[in-house]
């Protein structure tokens, strides 16, 4: 089932960010926290904006919160607060349920609570802008775990005009590209006769070890 309804506890500016995104996606966010003039400010752009406390189980029942698909719970600076909530929406039977933790112990309390997802938007961020900042023609990168990653490489003016049976990424490093972004479209699946331009976007997957090696000795060189 496709999750329509979002609840974020926490209107900080990951939680006003992840809402204000959600929105314009088309979806519908209720956001609850404690600060009236967060609530107030978000409420202008949100679908509901709830100014309350997020460990009253009252209040939560009162607003419709397990009418919602997935709770977000986006308190950064309290860890007793965001174990609470986070325990509530699981007892109200809220489908999916995902967390931001700011350390690797409230991560692994969350783990214990049986969170669907854990995030950690200042970690993720560093690493982010670390790759970036050492590799110049990495645009974007997502770890999918602790081995594999998909990463964005912009196509420099060494590969322009190649064929992806050229460029062979599956035998010689072990990761695939597996869309273009060109300035007609994005390629999705792309064939070994497809060929990539100079400022395309190379969408690749592959263990990071392997995707290093391609960034070195073939995007880099």
């Amino acid at each position: 089932m496709k999750i329509q309804q979002f609840v974020i506890i926490g209107l900080g500016r990951f939680g006003s960010s992840l809402g204000l995104q959600l929105m314009e996606m088309g979806y519908e966010v209720l956001g609850i926290d404690r600060d009236e003039d967060v609530v107030e400010e978000m409420s202008e752009h949100l679908t509901h904006a709830v100014a309350g406390d997020a460990t009253d189980e009252q209040l939560l029942r009162s607003i419709g919160v397990r009418n919602m698909d997935c709770g977000i719970v986006a308190i950064g600076d309290d860890i007793q607060m965001s174990i609470l909530a986070t325990i509530l929406l699981k007892e109200l039977g809220i489908k999916t349920v995902v967390a931001k933790a700011i350390s690797k112990l409230h991560g692994r309390a969350l783990e214990k609570l049986g969170v669907d997802r854990i995030v950690y938007p200042e970690r993720d961020m560093g690493i982010r802008v670390a790759h970036q900042l050492v590799t110049p023609n990495l645009l974007d990168y997502l770890q999918l775990s602790k081995d594999y990653t998909i990463a964005e490489l912009n196509v420099p003016a060494c590969l322009n005009g190649k064929t992806l049976s050229e460029l062979n990424t599956r035998t010689r490093f072990g990761c695939s590209i597996v869309a273009i972004h060109t300035s007609n479209g994005v390629l999705i699946a792309p064939t070994a006769m497809d060929k990539v331009h100079r400022d395309d976007i190379m969408v690749i997957i592959g263990t990071n070890d392997n995707i290093g090696r391609f960034e070195e000795e073939v995007v880099n060189q």
